[in-house]
């Protein structure tokens, strides 16, 4: 009655990295973060390089973080790793509030989220054959 032993052989090679309280909403991240899952790794920091968001460059960061995980302590080939997943759930809220007309006040939230990479080796890469 305890937990199903796995076998090491059919583990798939997976890294992840997590960046905690970054500075965005949730729905700012989900667009940019379904955009990279599935491509390379290069691919995926070429593109946020270029991206006009500003919190492009902390996932590009959090990416960063990953490869770097993967290779020093996985030792695993940077060329062959993909974006698995890319996913980001909520943190705290700032309250902050807005003094407006009438002595009334506006409140002002500053939501945080965490953003989750997760890579994956490809086990072997498709060689698309030139016809000579």
């Amino acid at each position: 009655m305890g937990k199903k032993k796995r076998n090491k052989d059919t583990k798939e090679k997976t890294v992840k990295s997590v960046n905690k309280n970054v500075r965005s909403s949730v729905r700012k991240l989900n667009p940019i973060l379904k955009a990279i899952v599935g491509k390379k790794v290069d691919t995926a920091i070429r593109d946020l390089t270029f991206s006009e968001k500003r919190i492009s460059k902390d996932i590009k960061k959090t990416i960063s973080s990953a490869i770097a995980n993967a290779e020093n302590n996985y030792q695993y080939d940077i060329d062959k790793l993909i974006v698995k997943e890319a996913y980001c759930g909520k943190q705290i809220i700032m309250k902050r509030f807005r003094a407006r007309a009438k002595g009334r006040a506006a409140s002002i939230l500053k939501p945080y989220s965490n953003v989750t990479i997760i890579l994956s080796e490809v086990k072997k890469m498709e060689s698309h054959g030139s016809k000579s």
